[in-house]
């Protein structure tokens, strides 16, 4: 496989976190009734993905390191609603650690890329 085809684990767990996500916030709607905190939520943590595809079609190395950096935001910002929504009991901590846990993998991933990226723009 060439570079370009192969399948990059980064964009893989992106979708997946937006697929876990997506069911987050469904079921905090329609279980919890719970409408602000979990929009908040859905809007980052699929933002997350959608900018790690748009970092790959990135047109030069700041680019994408620009996108990446957004990516990192959402990420982060992703963590606080999770958090927030543990203290305030919409979810349970065993519901809450599953999914931090794949947030905070996403997040050390973007931070290599971008450590990477810049690296190589250096050399």
């Amino acid at each position: 496989m060439s570079e370009k085809t192969k399948i990059s684990p980064l964009k893989v767990k992106s979708f997946q976190f937006a697929v876990r996500i997506t069911r987050l916030y469904k079921y905090l709607i329609e279980n919890k009734k719970e409408y602000v905190l979990s929009k908040q939520l859905l809007r980052s943590g699929t933002a997350v993905g959608a900018l790690v595809r748009e970092a790959q079609n990135a047109e030069s190395k700041a680019d994408f390191i620009h996108k990446m950096g957004i990516a990192q935001k959402e990420c982060d910002e992703s963590l606080y609603w999770l958090e927030l929504l543990r203290e305030t009991e919409f979810i349970t901590k065993k519901e809450f650690e599953s999914i931090v846990n794949d947030a905070n993998e996403l997040l050390k991933m973007i931070r290599s890329s971008i450590m990477t990226a810049k690296k190589n723009m250096h050399s």
